[in-house]
């Protein structure tokens, strides 16, 4: 491996380690994006929720889009899509916590230790993370969830679920598609 030995000037540095430098200011700002967008969808999914704990009563249900949407106001003690919600087990919540961590740890430790994120896979893992985050904080803190978007059609109503939930499913998404569509 050769090296430049050109005398630098000032602060420069070597030809050799250019594209090195900015491939690592390009990854940190990657990062940064990474990471101020997972906290623009947790702050943003703690807002929601609270507005909506603070507004609409428990089980109240108000039409948006007709036949189509209603907001409503459903506290959730399962996993995503209300999941294992009717489960009496007294350790459901902690068993939700811990996997939730978990997983958690797992995707940050993923998009931190990956040299090359591409930008489908660092969004779509940054919106698993706020996702995650937001719900995992409601379960620690009250031991549930609120979800307030009901999706229905005619007498189907798809499970009530919350902005954190759609962050992941879309971040899931964005993962299919990199994987996909990648090289």
């Amino acid at each position: 491996m050769s090296q430049n030995l050109q005398p630098t000037t000032s602060n420069e540095a070597p030809t050799s380690d250019v594209p090195k430098a900015r491939a690592v200011q390009v990854r940190n700002l990657s990062r940064i994006f990474c990471g101020v967008l997972a906290l623009v969808v947790f702050l943003a999914d703690q807002a929601t929720k609270a507005m909506l704990e603070r507004s609409i009563p428990e089980h109240a249900v108000i039409p948006i889009i007709p036949g189509w949407l209603n907001l409503t106001h459903a506290k959730n003690p399962g996993a995503a899509f209300s999941l294992f919600a009717d489960s009496p087990a007294p350790w459901k919540t902690a068993l939700l916590v811990v996997v939730s961590a978990a997983l958690l740890a797992v995707v940050t430790w993923l998009v931190l230790r990956t040299s090359k994120l591409h930008w489908e896979a660092g969004v779509g893992l940054s919106l698993i993370v706020g996702g995650a985050a937001s719900n995992l904080l409601d379960r620690i803190r009250v031991g549930r969830v609120v979800d307030f978007i009901d999706v229905f059609f005619r007498t189907y109503h798809w499970p009530s679920f919350n902005l954190a939930d759609s962050a992941i499913v879309v971040g899931a998404g964005f993962l299919i598609l990199h994987y996909l569509f990648s090289e």
